[in-house]
């Protein structure tokens, strides 16, 4: 079964990359993956401090994950499933289109703020031409109606 991977982190523009992946998922009898990352601890001479903060860190994904995972049980009748893992954002991506050949596509919001698009787009961007899976970049100002429609 082909998958559509997507990134749960704290940014608005995740929400329409959720509701995407979802309806596209729902709509062509494919799964979504939902990868969350977390960063590389900056005190690791901290190893207690550090375990804690990666105790809460996957608390609050998981916390996160199931309010998506409920919406799309519950609106799409789409399973998905939850990965975590830890280190560079781009990295860990890269290594999980690598490590599940039925991921099928990488869906992405892109931020609204003047700054550009965030900086995961942005360096996904970059890396998209040695991608072996194709990137949808989905706009964070897109309206769910206009997200029904698309999909």
């Amino acid at each position: 079964m082909r998958k559509f991977l997507v990134v749960l982190d704290d940014s608005r523009e995740c929400l329409n990359a959720m509701r995407f992946a979802a309806l596209r998922a729902a709509h062509t009898g494919a799964g979504v993956q939902i990868l969350s990352i977390i960063p590389p601890e900056e005190y690791q001479h901290w190893m207690g401090v550090a375990d804690l903060m990666r105790s809460e860190a996957r608390e609050r994904i998981e916390a996160h994950f199931e309010v998506f995972a409920k919406w799309m049980r519950d609106r799409q009748g789409i399973d998905p499933e939850l990965v975590i893992r830890e280190g560079d954002p781009v990295q860990e991506i890269l290594a999980q289109v690598k490590e599940d050949p039925a991921i099928g596509v990488l869906v992405l919001g892109a931020s609204t703020e003047k700054a550009g698009p965030g900086p995961l787009v942005t360096q996904m961007s970059r890396n998209s031409g040695n991608l072996p899976i194709p990137i949808t970049i989905v706009p964070g100002e897109m309206s769910k109606e206009r997200l029904e429609a698309i999909t």
